[in-house]
């Protein structure tokens, strides 16, 4: 991963650039229909059941972490990101708006430089792949060295895909031995950058000088006030915080309980499986955590509970399903559990009243997580409301599993993705879920129109025919 960038490598990454080029002239003028055509085959050879987990058991087994059982449910992303598309045009006329003389006409993005983390590594190229191809771009995947093997299997089902309608294979290429300079000089000389991961990769996308879609940490905290069905957001929590073991950055990462509900709360949380560190083991747990600099350690990220509290010197029932932490308060740096933790851990917080719980989101964001997103379980609207207007966050679920919820389900309306932008608040260009638009340009055409020109006295109120005078 050291090694310093070869004239061999700027040789491949042209190659591979001109491989993508001519391949993006060959569908330059497919139909609608064609493209759609296109994309159901991608999405039925990287998604069917026995392809998808074959290759997300490869995923867990290369990178030694996330839930092997659990990650070949992923596959139905696929699905729903096949549903969006293909209810969206991609080619010609794709919005008129007759009343302001509008047309546009979307147009290819480019060759993407696609950066894979190793959390995703099966399910991340096939919605890039879709996303790509109903847009008409092509895609060169840089892998994570840790799961390059099945990021290269995934990348070669998705050619398949190509070579199964009559499109170029060469639409989507892989590095198959990857590295940081080589990663690098792909961001510098593509098109556009899509960065999901890390936050190392996605700062050297948005310095690579290309144009790039990046995402920001996560740390989703829940709120749970007295109007909560706790039951149901005690299933919710379990279901978002064990899904792939906790590593994805929109599991449950803090839960703030009303006091009055906080003991019940607790105790419906233990029936789903969860277990209540003591503070001897809390402090165990930290040590094994977070090393002395306070950076993540990588044997605990996203492992079952029992393997992390062996790894910290304590044993914990066999049918635990996530570690509980009483965080009393405590918020900052200086409190890891606090921050985002990528396992199978939340940590618990109390509040008073509503406003306290506000305040609370606020300090836990910006110590980590700012512009992601956090959820609350509640029926008061004006509670909703309140947490909407002021925390700092691109997406807010309201009664809905986190990690489930966040990139789009089939039960509610945000756009399915796997790759959350987390706007100006998490240091990238959107806050939006990253989807078909953000793959494509697009060409407005204007028309004339009546004059649209209102009088001044609207324009500028009450301030109209004032004097003037510098204060």
């Amino acid at each position: 991963m050291s090694r310093q960038l070869t004239e061999k490598d700027k040789l491949s990454i042209a190659e591979m650039l001109t491989r993508s080029r001519d391949a993006m002239g060959e569908i330059e003028d497919w139909s609608q229909e064609m493209l759609d055509r296109l994309v159901q085959a991608i999405g039925w050879y990287a998604g069917n059941e026995q392809t998808f987990t074959r290759l997300a058991y490869m995923g867990v087994d290369e990178s030694g972490i996330g839930n092997r059982e659990g990650r070949p449910a992923k596959r139905f992303k696929i699905q729903g990101i096949l549903r969006d598309v293909l209810r969206q045009k991609s080619t010609g006329i794709v919005e008129e708006d007759p009343e302001k003389g509008i047309v546009k006409y979307a147009k290819p993005a480019g060759v993407i430089a696609s950066l894979i983390p190793m959390t995703n590594p099966a399910l991340t190229p096939p919605v890039t792949a879709i996303f790509a191809a109903k847009a008409r771009d092509a895609v060169i995947f840089s892998p994570h060295p840790r799961t390059a093997g099945t990021t290269s299997e995934m990348v070669e089902m998705i050619r398949s895909a190509c070579h199964a309608v009559g499109a170029p294979k060469d639409l989507f290429q892989v590095i198959r031995n990857p590295s940081i300079p080589l990663t690098q000089h792909l961001m510098e000389t593509c098109d556009l950058v899509m960065a999901t991961g890390g936050k190392p990769m996605v700062k050297a996308a948005y310095s690579s000088g290309s144009p790039a879609y990046g995402v920001g940490a996560g740390n989703s905290t829940i709120i749970i006030d007295e109007t909560a069905d706790l039951d149901i957001a005690a299933t919710n929590i379990r279901i978002s915080k064990t899904s792939d073991f906790g590593s994805g950055c929109s599991a449950d990462g803090n839960i703030l309980i009303q006091s009055s509900i906080y003991k019940e709360m607790i105790k419906a949380l233990v029936a789903e499986g969860g277990y209540l560190c003591n503070e001897k083991e809390k402090i165990l747990l930290q040590k094994v955590m977070w090393d002395q600099k306070g950076r993540r350690t990588f044997s605990t990220i996203a492992c079952p509970p029992q393997q992390t509290a062996r790894e910290a010197g304590f044993t914990i029932p066999e049918n635990s399903k996530f570690l509980m932490v009483d965080n009393h308060g405590m918020i900052g740096k200086e409190y890891p559990f606090s921050g985002e933790k990528l396992t199978t851990v939340m940590a618990l917080y109390q509040y008073k009243d509503f406003a306290e719980a506000l305040t609370t989101v606020q300090r836990i964001l910006a110590n980590g997580g700012k512009g992601h997103s956090c959820g609350i379980y509640s029926h008061d609207d004006e509670n909703i409301n309140a947490l909407a207007l002021v925390a700092p966050v691109s997406r807010i679920m309201v009664r809905q599993p986190q990690s489930k919820a966040n990139a789009g389900s089939f039960t509610n309306g945000m756009p399915m993705t796997s790759s959350l932008g987390c706007g100006t608040w998490g240091g990238n260009i959107t806050n939006e879920n990253v989807n078909l638009k953000h793959f494509m340009n697009y060409t407005w055409v204007s028309r004339p129109i009546p004059e649209d020109r209102p009088d001044e006295r609207e324009l500028f109120g009450e301030f109209f025919g004032q004097k003037v005078e510098k204060q």
